[in-house]
């Protein structure tokens, strides 16, 4: 009988070994539900064809041709990634909408003996779920943010809080996205999978307790922070990190190793900044990135570009902010003032 999901929390307890999505891999790559391993039915191609066929021919023709490609896939799939499956193995397995291609899947595993089963409307109704707890209720949890200046250490200071135990949501970690023109670290998964990665950490985390966010635009990278974190965020209390310009570029420079060891990618993102500072501040900037004058650069930039726009919301923030001042921003430092971090938040 398909299992019905009813809440985000009931895929922590479902009685089930593994979970199949059998979606394409282009569908498994925008997002799946968390855990889930991808045997495609249908590849990408394959799923082209057969959907032209279907709309464009005959959906008889298509469907024949659909279970001639399903059933082929499931035997390669049977030789090799489920080859090791013991008798007792008990799949969950679902595809775009609970129909076709999970049940024709399922329907194989079962004749072998395996105790399958299929998720009633597929991957829809977990979207759905999704959908409703970052889009259409309130985020219970008292979110305290994180906040400071470009290079305050605000990310380490989050792992150190995950270290001592506290509740953490790294937002640039679900984004690979540091949050600023410097922060890109590759390709940003889908909105959708990020907003699956964050209802689940949400999910996983008890409202109770205080959960530790950084404080971000309603954007990481080129992902949007779904509207009900963004309102528990926008009025959350934050604790803001307040360091020496010298601190803040020292660590920004540790920080941003990979773009520091980088020169090409570094000059394109500087030159990104001319529509903001003109062509002779950046081509300034260009000039210390080509010296290695690292620790100048960064505080250039600190002090010219970033903290310049921190300010104009500086007003704003103070209404819920409580001043946490280091003279350093190294790991010792850190480590000492997360005891301090925990006694504010209460």
């Amino acid at each position: 009988m398909p299992v019905e999901l009813t809440s985000l929390t009931q895929l922590a307890s479902l009685p089930f070994d593994e979970i199949i999505d059998v979606r394409s891999p282009a569908e498994y790559a925008e997002d799946h539900v968390p855990g889930a391993i991808n045997l495609p039915a249908l590849d990408n191609d394959e799923r082209a064809v057969v959907g032209t066929i279907y709309t464009q021919d005959d959906p008889f023709k298509a469907r024949k041709i659909g279970a001639a490609l399903v059933a082929q896939n499931a035997a390669r799939h049977l030789q090799g990634p489920l080859a090791d499956r013991e008798g007792a193995w008990r799949p969950l397995v679902y595809c775009w909408r609970g129909g076709q291609r999970s049940g024709s899947f399922t329907s194989i595993l079962q004749q072998i003996g395996w105790r399958a089963d299929t998720v009633k409307g597929g991957y829809k109704s977990y979207r759905r779920l999704v959908v409703r707890a970052l889009y259409g209720e309130t985020v219970p949890h008292k979110v305290v943010l994180i906040d400071g200046g470009t290079g305050s250490a605000k990310t380490r200071l989050l792992e150190l809080l995950a270290q001592a135990g506290a509740q953490v949501i790294d937002l640039e970690g679900l984004a690979n996205h540091r949050g600023s023109l410097f922060g890109g670290r590759g390709e940003q998964p889908a909105q959708k999978m990020f907003e699956s990665r964050l209802a689940m950490a949400l999910v996983r985390a008890d409202p109770d307790t205080p959960l530790f966010v950084e404080a971000e635009s309603n954007k990481v990278g080129d992902l949007l922070i779904p509207p009900a974190l963004w309102k528990a965020m926008q009025g959350a209390p934050r604790i803001t990190v307040q360091a020496p310009v010298a601190a803040r570029a020292a660590f920004t420079v540790r920080a941003y190793a990979d773009m520091v060891e980088d020169p090409e990618r570094l000059a394109d993102t500087i030159a990104a900044l001319r529509p903001y500072h003109g062509a002779k501040q950046v081509a300034a900037w260009q000039e210390l990135a080509a010296e290695g004058a690292f620790q100048q650069l960064a505080e250039q930039l600190i002090q010219s570009h970033y903290d310049p726009r921190y300010a104009k919301k500086a007003e704003e923030r103070a209404k819920s902010e409580t001043v946490l001042a280091l003279d350093a921003l190294d790991d010792d430092t850190l480590r000492a003032a997360v005891p301090r971090i925990l006694s504010i938040a209460g």
